[in-house]
């Protein structure tokens, strides 16, 4: 090679580097874009909304709740209050109290739980975070600082199945796995549980029972885990702040930039509609 086309390709490599190293850094948020996109779609039909829970031949429950009015609690029938209040199961706190609780799911980060845990702390608020397997390979040090603020980590399960639609087996190695990877690595022993998709049955709630756990479904929620259809912040608070009732376990999503955004506002407009957030072990009472 003569040294005039050495020259000639050192001065296209300075120009063309650049532009590649450019290049590469627009196209970076594309991509993870569409890993979220991805990812999200395990999640697209997290649990049921503003639907009356109902139970399937096979003896699956697809928890879903209509909301109440006037603060009045939602009603679930009286044979699933007996058979959660047999093995311990919860859906709502104290009705006699203006308390709350917040709880959050976490199938995956999405960029928003820094930030809410700053929320949280400014506002001296505890909450349930519940987190998969997923999750827990993803993201230890926001898990270190979920329990080093004090909030409570909960169970979701390993891989997201629905409890009710696995095997017994399956559905105890879900659990247990995530379990012991929470003590092998924090030291954490975990004592709250929340099915995934909000499904389970009686077999279920004995299981997670005879585990050591309490099942921790909810009292309100709203379509919130879907990235591609937020519908803002303000939407977000006044869908919160207008089904409060007492006892409340709200249940929102970490991955919707809406909640992350409106938290403080949330936890202000509460207070001020005179209810107080409940230290969540007390749903383990």
């Amino acid at each position: 090679m003569t040294r005039k086309h050495f020259t000639v390709r050192a001065r296209m490599t300075v120009v063309i580097m650049p532009i590649l190293l450019f290049l590469t850094i627009m196209a970076f948020p594309v991509i993870m874009a569409i890993g979220n996109v991805t990812h999200d779609a395990r999640y697209d039909s997290e649990i049921t909304v503003d639907n009356q829970t109902v139970s399937t031949a096979n003896g699956t429950i697809c928890w879903g709740l209509k909301r109440g009015s006037g603060g009045s609690v939602p009603e679930i029938p009286s044979s699933y209050k007996f058979l959660m209040e047999r093995y311990g199961a919860k859906y709502v706190g104290d009705t006699t109290k203006r308390v709350i609780y917040l709880t959050f799911d976490e199938g995956y980060e999405n960029g928003y739980t820094a930030q809410i845990l700053d929320t949280l702390k400014t506002c001296n608020v505890k909450a349930v975070f519940f987190i998969t397997g997923d999750y827990f390979d993803q993201n230890p040090e926001l898990i270190r600082r979920m329990i080093e603020e004090g909030h409570i980590v909960g169970n979701h399960t390993m891989n997201h199945p629905s409890l009710a639609a696995v095997s017994a087996q399956t559905a105890e190695e879900e659990i247990l796995e995530l379990d012991r990877r929470m003590q092998d690595k924090f030291g954490y022993e975990m004592f709250l549980l929340r099915p995934p998709k909000g499904e389970f049955s009686e077999k279920t709630l004995a299981l997670a029972a005879n585990l050591g756990y309490r099942c921790l479904l909810w009292s309100f929620a709203y379509k919130d885990w879907v990235v591609s259809d937020q519908k803002g912040t303000a939407h977000a608070v006044s869908v919160v702040t207008e089904n409060l009732h007492c006892g409340a376990v709200l249940l929102l999503h970490a991955v919707s930039s809406d909640n992350a955004n409106g938290l403080a506002d949330i936890i202000r407009q509460c207070r001020a509609r005179g209810y107080e957030f409940g230290n969540p072990e007390e749903l383990a009472q």
